[in-house]
């Protein structure tokens, strides 16, 4: 049986909360921090099935699901200090989430997994032992993201005035009846990065992209998904992601989703499920 407890936590922009999910019948080996994704848009905490709830909680890891502020009211320098600030609730209070200090993991769907890489490239008291990151990205690679796509085109245009309503108040939970047209929207004129930060582009890969940590070595293990026909994040871009996280374990498959995981009924989600907790799992060996 999976349990879940919700803690409130302290912020200074924003009502933040973390869901516990865990099984108490079952010995805990470690806890994975989990981020939502959503284009950094739209999503909740609270958005991974059951079927990875059950799969995870009963092999012995414990969930923490964080919330973290939402562009476009929150630019990424807000978001990414948020994170950064849930992972020190862990690695520095380990008892505000856990009975016991154990190990930890990060893991993000998509731009979570952007923000579990960003964050892991700087440096924490307690690192994590590892990341697994499910179709995410590190702008890598050009154009993907500052030109029209090509796959949100197909859709019906989004207006820039039918989005001028968005709240402008700062929040952690993102629906996708009035939050993801505005993720459409961006992906149609080649205007996402302008959703979530206000300066110059350039300056942009330098702070806030994985090419400003190409000096930098991730030493934890990574996990990496992906597949090659992806529609939001193309596979040239995990590509790079793998050259640049070159010990990293890998698992891909080849539907045209992103999130191809969401299907919890198909044979790839059963078998990422299952190699992930692997690698969880051969990881801990290790430690």
């Amino acid at each position: 049986m999976i349990n879940k407890r919700i803690i409130n936590l302290k912020s200074d922009i924003y009502a933040k909360y973390v869901s516990v999910y865990s099984n108490h019948t079952v010995a805990a080996k470690a806890v994975i921090l989990y981020f939502h994704g959503g284009g950094l848009l739209y999503g909740h905490r609270d958005d991974l099935p059951q079927y990875h709830l059950q799969q995870f909680c009963n092999a012995g890891y414990i969930i923490a699901a964080f919330d973290y502020p939402l562009a476009p009211a929150a630019k990424i320098p807000e978001i990414i200090n948020d994170v950064e600030a849930s992972i020190r609730i862990y690695s520095e209070q380990p008892f505000t989430i856990s009975f016991a200090p154990l190990p930890y993991f990060l893991w993000g769907r998509s731009a979570g997994a952007y923000l579990c890489l960003l964050a892991a490239s700087h440096s924490f008291a307690t690192p994590p032992l590892g990341i697994i990151s499910y179709y995410g990205y590190g702008f890598l690679t050009d154009y993907w993201y500052n030109q029209p796509s090509p796959y949100y085109c197909r859709f019906p245009t989004v207006s820039e005035k039918s989005i001028e309503d968005c709240s402008r108040v700062i929040t952690a939970s993102g629906e996708l009846d009035t939050c993801y047209s505005r993720y459409v929207y961006a992906r149609q004129k080649g205007k996402w990065i302008g959703q979530f930060y206000d300066d110059r582009e350039k300056y942009f890969y330098q702070n806030y992209s994985l090419r400003s940590a190409q000096d930098f070595s991730l030493s934890q293990a990574v996990f990496l998904a992906h597949s090659t026909n992806d529609t939001d994040v193309p596979y040239e871009e995990f590509l790079a992601l793998c050259d640049f996280l070159k010990h990293s374990e890998k698992y891909i498959v080849s539907e045209a989703v992103h999130d191809f995981d969401r299907n919890t009924d198909t044979r790839s989600a059963k078998e990422l499920l299952a190699k992930t907790i692997r690698f969880l799992d051969n990881t801990l060996k290790l430690y």
